[in-house]
C-alpha cells in the first residue's frame, strides 16, 4: 500500500512539476486579454480556497529574462 502511495504521490509531483514550468511567455503576448479581470476570477474560483488563492500575488512579467533575475538573486 506505501508503494503505491509513494508512486501516486511522486507521479503528481512530476505533474506539478511540468504545470509550474512557465516557460512559454503566453501573458505577455496578450496582456489586454489578462486586464479585464476574467483571468484572476477564473485563477480564484476555487471554493473554499478561494481565501487562500485571494492572498496570493499575481503578476505579469514582460521581461523575458525575469526567471534568470529571480534565480539569481535567489542564488546571491
Amino acid at each position: 500500500m506505501k508503494r503505491l502511495f509513494v508512486e501516486i504521490y511522486a507521479a503528481e509531483a512530476g505533474n506539478l512539476a511540468l504545470k509550474c514550468l512557465a516557460v512559454g511567455g503566453i501573458g505577455a503576448k496578450i496582456p489586454p486579454a489578462l486586464e479585464n479581470g476574467a483571468f484572476l476570477n477564473a485563477f480564484k474560483n476555487k471554493g473554499r480556497f478561494a481565501p487562500l488563492l485571494d492572498s496570493i500575488s499575481v503578476k505579469l512579467a514582460l521581461n523575458p529574462h525575469t526567471p534568470l533575475l529571480s534565480a539569481r538573486r535567489y542564488f546571491t
